[in-house]
């Protein structure tokens, strides 16, 4: 109990937020571009452009089924390589956009194939062009569907963000086990320190989706 009570000292816990902080500053921000990222190449597989459609499905394929943790090497380590140099928190951010993209673009195209074709052809009949109808019509439908799995997703994205103290990101992870380096007796309290607030903020988001899970579906 003492090693908790002294693991638990204000400097520890404000090390702590400072890097739980963080933590939510990268996941919000990957959250963000990777949305808006995954959303366009979801929409452009489903609507199957020659030749452009072929290249995006490649290119997602190859970043689904790589390691997370050798994206965020590659956006730190090798990108400067070439010219381009970025700081520890947006090589983070690169590296979770990049995988987080090919991830949603998947649960975007999953969700407008899963809308009845009809709906389409109801649109184009009333005059609208393409992209009025899948503005209007498509996307609405489908976004209702994929939410359960787009925050089940966003909930991976904030614990695969401990990934990047490879780098060392002052993140929530990396701020601990700075902590339990300088005393080896806080570790099991850094362990369920982070526990907790990785549950808590992750239990958050769950019950979010769970809720509107049950707004969708009227129960």
């Amino acid at each position: 109990m003492q090693n908790f009570i002294e693991a638990y000292s204000y400097a520890n816990l404000s090390f702590l937020v400072d890097g739980l902080l963080v933590t939510i500053l990268v996941s919000v921000t990957a959250i963000l571009l990777s949305f808006f990222i995954g959303g366009l190449l979801g929409v452009v597989r489903f609507a199957k452009i020659p030749f452009l459609s072929k290249i995006v499905g490649l290119v997602v394929d190859i970043i689904r089924n790589l390691p997370l943790l050798l994206i965020i090497f590659f956006t730190y380590f090798a990108l400067p390589q070439v010219g381009i140099k970025l700081s520890i928190f947006w090589a983070a951010v690169a590296a979770l956009t990049i995988f987080e993209s090919a991830m949603l673009s998947e649960i975007f195209r999953a969700g407008l194939n899963a809308v009845p074709k009809g709906q389409m052809e109801a649109g184009l009949s009333t005059g609208l062009s393409y992209t009025e109808t899948m503005l209007s019509i498509v996307i609405p439908q489908a976004f209702k569907s994929m939410i359960p799995a787009l925050v089940s997703q966003l909930i991976s994205l904030i614990k695969d963000t401990s990934l990047a103290v490879i780098i060392s990101l002052p993140e929530l992870t990396h701020n601990a086990k700075i902590i339990y380096g300088q005393n080896e007796n806080y570790v099991i309290p850094m362990f369920v320190a982070m526990t907790v607030m990785y549950f808590v903020i992750c239990y958050v988001l769950s019950l979010l989706s769970k809720y509107l899970e049950r707004r969708q579906y009227n129960y």
